[in-house]
């Protein structure tokens, strides 16, 4: 048996940080990945509306646009107040571009915000003459 660890790879796109202001976070190569998943981790809120989506590009630097809903299995977390922090959000993605990021949209003028982070889960890993989990083709 192995790990799960072996089959999945965790990239930061947004460092933890009390937000107060919009922050896009960085690019995250999918090529060698069969699939993934963004993971937002909403701590303390304290004011402000955060929004978070996913944005796509063919480069990775440039033109970003968001990623379609029809193109994620579920949807990003808005926090807006006291009810909706400390949670955890993790939403798949169906299909993309090859970049990806995670991006926090703060309104309201807040003055200490939310604490917050995303990460990227990449998973089923393309290895040339390998399959998941190391074994040989």
């Amino acid at each position: 048996m192995n790990s799960l660890k072996i089959d999945l790879n965790v990239s930061q796109s947004l460092a933890p940080a009390a937000r107060t202001a919009t922050a896009n976070g960085t690019a995250i190569d999918l090529a060698k990945f069969g699939s993934a998943a963004f993971v937002v981790d909403a701590g303390l809120w304290t004011d402000g509306t955060h929004t978070f989506t996913a944005d796509e590009s063919d480069t990775g630097t440039g033109a970003w646009t968001t990623i379609a809903a029809a193109d994620l299995d579920g949807t990003f977390p808005v926090i807006a107040g006291a009810a909706d922090d400390n949670a955890v959000t993790v939403v798949g993605l169906i299909r993309s571009k090859r970049y990806v990021r995670v991006t926090s949209t703060v309104a309201g003028g807040p003055v200490t915000g939310l604490v917050s982070s995303a990460t990227v889960v990449r998973s089923r890993p393309k290895y040339a003459g390998q399959v998941p989990g190391g074994l040989t083709v």
